[in-house]
């Protein structure tokens, strides 16, 4: 089967229906390596973050590498105008300098470093001003394309200051596979003509059409060679000049005036929005679960403690010994997910202007208790947050998340033990639709609760001036009970990447499955009342069993895109296994 075909029919079953027997497939083994190993989300990035592997890169070098290029070759999912959370496992046994670990937080003694790349709101956004003419929280359509939308881009910050940290290659030389993919050209993909065809009825920027539509108004066909010397030239600048050139200067000018001067919906950053812009260094939110510790990104990424959260709730259920009764098993995942759901909603918000209660939420007790809620025999009626800390359950009123799925993951591994573990986004597939310089500019700030207050009561994810919205990207990195890498794993798909990344992690620890089967293996999501089983797959044969257990069953395409990497330890060294989802055009590369 051709490397094309196989695209194809990927793109057929991800957006039809997702194919049991593609997953079977294509994921019969795990790409195994014992040096390297770069997992992303389409070919030519990852072909790029194992080049500079092999040239003497770092991990976080690399991962400066595949962003470059997925933001040329998968523009509808992420990119230099958007913003990232990355997770730097740096191995005890290799030593880097205290000028490499400057930015780290003082006293830090973990193996773990993360890295915070989200974007701002302008510090003239308002609680407002995601409502409509009638004082109603607006739609998602209504307000996701244009100026307003754009949040402060963090992605090229972030990544400077983790290259400043951990980097072995010079900055500039990072460029090199993005600089000529964007010269000479590369292929559009199945997936991407797809989704082009898929919005054409809404792509109204003009620089978007001209790109990447012909002059008939068709998007471009598969193979077809897409050049984009605007781009070339945005990179030379940022090789030369660092991020700086993103926040200060020409390139900064060219960002204001397309938000700002927008025809389809203006917006209001500005130059001091740009110049005020700062990257963040923290420790990783962690938490036990059984022998292992698991580590994700802090608020504002809900993802961290939420996938924290349920997995906090599973550990009062032996789930390996129930690896063979899959309506058991889904129906203790689900609960568990939409209890945690409901605390996400409630409390958490950006550290800076919301007191979420993150201890509280994670502490043994409190996630007893909400286990013990959880009925085997019979689903839970209705869910509520809980009052981890009473002083501040009645401060907030619940939110519904707005997040759209069209974010990226990749996982990269490299020959001194360190590992990266980065999900990126610009929001909505292409995101505001607004390009300049070449790229394309996010739609973060329809992150945020459109609905200022609920029944008087603020929301904690409302937009205020230069505060983050809340996030569920999640990418994360389990220790073993020694300290050792055993496993890091993330995935697109808005709110429902907490639900993918929880599954991936459980199946991989609890029900020991290799990595590639394990992101290949049917979703379900639950968050509220509904689970929702994937389409096309084995787990719809459970759905009559789960709904005599009261849970209200719906089916629906779940197109994830996990891309994970586990390691292994043997006398004569570690083996790296590396899994791409099927659903998507990823692929593992190691040696």
């Amino acid at each position: 089967m051709t490397v094309l075909l196989r695209r194809a029919l990927i793109l057929a079953c991800s957006f039809a229906v997702t194919c049991a027997w593609l997953a079977r497939a294509s994921a019969a083994e795990p790409v195994r390596a014992t040096e390297q190993m770069v997992v992303a989300a389409n070919p030519y990035a990852a072909e790029a973050g194992i080049g500079i592997l092999r040239g003497g890169g770092s991990a976080v070098d690399a991962a400066i590498a595949v962003q470059l290029v997925l933001s040329l070759v998968e523009p509808q999912s992420s990119g230099i105008g958007g913003g990232a959370f990355m997770l730097v496992f740096d191995a005890p046994d290799d030593q880097p300098s205290s000028a490499r670990r400057s930015s780290a937080p003082p006293g830090q003694a973990a193996d773990i470093i993360a890295y915070e790349g989200r974007e701002t709101a302008p510090a003239a956004a308002t609680p407002d001003m995601f409502l409509d003419d009638n004082g109603r929280a607006a739609s998602f359509p209504a307000v996701a394309f244009g100026g307003l939308s754009v949040g402060v881009p963090g992605a090229m910050r972030m990544l400077e200051l983790a290259h400043r940290d951990h980097g072995r290659l010079p900055w500039p030389d990072l460029f090199a596979p993005a600089l000529d993919l964007a010269e000479r050209g590369f292929e559009v993909s199945p997936r991407l003509h797809f989704l082009l065809d898929r919005f054409n009825d809404v792509a109204r920027g003009e620089r978007f059409r001209a790109y990447f539509y012909d002059d008939d108004g068709e998007p471009r066909e598969p193979g077809f060679r897409l050049v984009n010397t605007e781009y070339a030239a945005t990179l030379r600048t940022l090789a030369a000049q660092g991020a700086d050139a993103m926040y200060t200067g020409e390139l900064a000018d060219r960002i204001v005036d397309t938000v700002r001067n927008d025809t389809m919906r203006a917006g209001r950053m500005t130059h001091e929005d740009l110049r005020a812009y700062e990257a963040r260094t923290t420790t990783p939110l962690c938490s036990p679960y059984r022998q292992w510790r698991v580590c994700g990104p802090r608020l504002p990424s809900s993802g961290g403690v939420t996938v924290q959260q349920i997995l906090g709730i599973l550990q009062a259920f032996d789930l390996p010994a129930i690896a063979g009764d899959p309506v058991q098993s889904v129906h203790l995942i689900a609960d568990a997910s939409r209890l945690a759901f409901a605390d996400r909603n409630f409390y958490l918000g950006d550290p800076d202007f919301v007191a979420a209660p993150v201890a509280a939420l994670l502490s043994g007790e409190y996630l007893r208790g909400r286990a013990a809620l959880i009925d085997r025999r019979r689903a839970l009626e209705s869910v509520s947050p809980g009052s981890p800390q009473p002083d501040l359950a009645w401060n907030f009123a619940p939110s519904e998340p707005t997040e759209v799925a069209s974010t990226s993951h990749f996982s990269i591994g490299d020959r001194w033990g360190d590992a990266v573990s980065m999900t990126t986004s610009v929001q909505g597939a292409f995101g505001s639709q607004l390009m300049t310089g070449g790229f394309i500019l996010n739609n973060q700030l329809t992150d945020f609760s459109f609905a200022p207050e609920i029944d008087g009561k603020p929301v904690a994810n409302r937009a205020e001036p230069r505060k983050r919205p809340l996030s569920s990207m999640t990418p994360s990195v389990v220790l073993d009970a020694d300290g050792r890498l055993r496993l890091i794993v993330g995935s697109p798909g808005g709110t429902r990447i907490i639900n993918f990344v929880a599954q991936a992690i459980v199946a991989v620890l609890d029900w020991e499955l290799n990595i590639q089967d394990a992101v290949a293996a049917p979703h379900f999501v639950a968050q509220g009342r509904s689970i929702e089983l994937e389409r096309g797959t084995d787990i719809l044969d459970h759905a009559e069993q789960l709904r005599a257990l009261g849970h209200n069953v719906v089916s629906r395409n779940l197109n994830s895109g996990l891309h994970g990497m586990t390691v292994d330890y043997t006398d004569g060294g570690r083996v790296l296994s590396g899994g791409a989802d099927p659903r998507r055009e990823g692929v593992a590369l190691g040696d």
